[in-house]
């Protein structure tokens, strides 16, 4: 009965910190890490943190607040106000309004990058592969579900409208998402890889041996 008190315990004082990570990351510039001309976003290391050190429910849950979060910067504090509208339905330019498929975007990719993260890590786990496979292949993983659905919706759901509020033909559009890819989604992908298993594996060795 104690052990189960003492690990309910560690696990809302460890969700709860994350929380607050995810939170100064979703609303402070902390949250940007400049690499050269790339700026690469931090909002999804503390849901792959999660994940992995909490487990795949926890991890897909700190994906609905990184969401949460995000809408929240997105419908009252936009960076870039051309396209908020594609992550919150309470955003317009001109005749183009956000809508449903905002809220899917917003949220959708946020708990999937918790849940696959999760399950991917679990998967490794079981399979035996070493520790910085393992924890570093389940971080990219999770980084790029966000990535590839997150601009995969933008250009299934707001293709058009997306293409002419930043002046580029719906044609271009495909190419202009391959390069975010590749200069954004790829760097955070790295990222959360290292950060998964530079944070996850010594804190998890270190709880294991606690709880032995």
């Amino acid at each position: 009965m104690k052990a189960s008190i003492s690990s309910r315990t560690l696990f809302l004082a460890q969700f709860s910190m994350l929380l607050a990570i995810e939170a100064i990351v979703c609303f402070t510039p902390l949250g940007s890490l400049p690499i050269g001309p790339i700026v690469a976003t931090l909002g999804m290391v503390p849901v792959i943190i999660t994940a992995v050190i909490l487990g795949t429910g926890a991890g897909s849950a700190m994906g609905f607040f990184a969401g949460l979060f995000s809408f929240c910067v997105w419908t009252f504090t936009p960076s870039s106000p051309l396209i908020a509208f594609v992550f919150t339905p309470f955003y317009s330019v001109g005749s183009v309004h956000g809508n449903f498929w905002s809220l899917v975007i917003c949220f959708v990719p946020r708990i999937l990058v918790g849940t696959v993260t999760g399950l991917c890590f679990a998967l490794f786990t079981r399979l035996k592969w070493r520790p910085v496979f393992s924890y570093s292949a389940s971080g990219i993983l999770g980084s790029l579900v966000n990535t590839f659905l997150v601009l995969g919706g933008i250009y299934v759901f707001f293709g058009q409208s997306y293409a002419s509020v930043i002046g580029k033909s719906f044609d271009a559009l495909l190419g202009l998402i391959g390069l975010t890819i590749l200069t954004n989604g790829i760097p955070e992908a790295i990222i959360g890889g290292l950060a998964a298993y530079a944070v996850c594996y010594p804190v998890k060795k270190n709880i294991n041996s606690k709880f032995e």
